[in-house]
């Protein structure tokens, strides 16, 4: 099945990366919004998400030069750990305007041309948008806000646009970099690759047509965030 040209955000490392690279195996065209390179040879944009405005136009140039957008995916995630006052006001809000308010400005962007190609959008939560954890404000009120956002968006663009929420537990990714020792998965911690979640990714892209996956929740067999 030709799954055509498809913008993924975050698409330069992790769960993003994985997508770009098995749509690239399927014959897919990725190109991809990322504040870096990514190192597949497809087409991108370097941008910022949380910026108003930088994400929109990132999306129409990729547009532009595809000729169209057939799907989105919005891989693109950033977190900040710790107690809501020990968190910086800034890192905090940054986490929601990449989480939350990035996905909503590539999606506005993105729908004219997925509707004129009749195509599909895909998500992405985390476990931590339908669970709630301590020292994760932050992360959980963006993921949350994704989960709302997209079963509203389900029911606004029916019949126009496939809509899939994927909701993920925990992978080995460049994700838990950085963080304080507290905020790790612990060393002997079983992890989902993300590769194995792109492939969630590629089954609700690859639908028929009026055939749509709403929801997928994949987690490793270990989870611990989820139930």
């Amino acid at each position: 099945m030709n799954i055509g040209t498809v913008l993924v955000t975050g698409g330069s490392s992790g769960l993003g990366a994985a997508v770009t690279q098995l749509l690239q195996k399927e014959g897919a065209r990725p190109v991809v919004l990322d504040r870096n390179p990514p190192e597949a040879d497809v087409d991108h944009e370097i941008v910022d998400l949380a910026v108003r405005g930088a994400a929109e136009d990132a999306v129409e140039q990729l547009a532009a030069r595809a000729g169209g957008l057939d799907a989105v995916v919005t891989c693109a995630g950033v977190d900040s750990c710790g107690p809501l006052t020990g968190v910086a006001a800034d890192e905090w809000e940054r986490v929601i305007e990449v989480n939350l308010f990035g996905t909503a400005r590539v999606v506005r962007a993105a729908l004219p041309h997925l509707e004129r190609s009749n195509g599909r959008l895909v998500t992405v939560a985390s476990t931590l948008g339908l669970r709630a954890v301590s020292d994760a404000t932050a992360y959980c009120a963006s993921k949350f806000g994704v989960v709302g956002f997209t079963r509203a968006l389900t029911a606004e663009l029916a019949g126009r646009v496939c809509v899939t929420l994927l909701v993920p537990g925990g992978m080995e990714t460049p994700f838990f970099d950085g963080r304080d020792e507290q905020y790790r998965p612990p060393a002997d911690a079983k992890l989902n690759q993300p590769s194995h979640v792109a492939g969630s990714v590629l089954f609700a892209l690859q639908q028929p047509a009026g055939c749509e996956v709403r929801e997928i929740l994949v987690t490793p067999s270990m989870e611990s965030s989820w139930p």
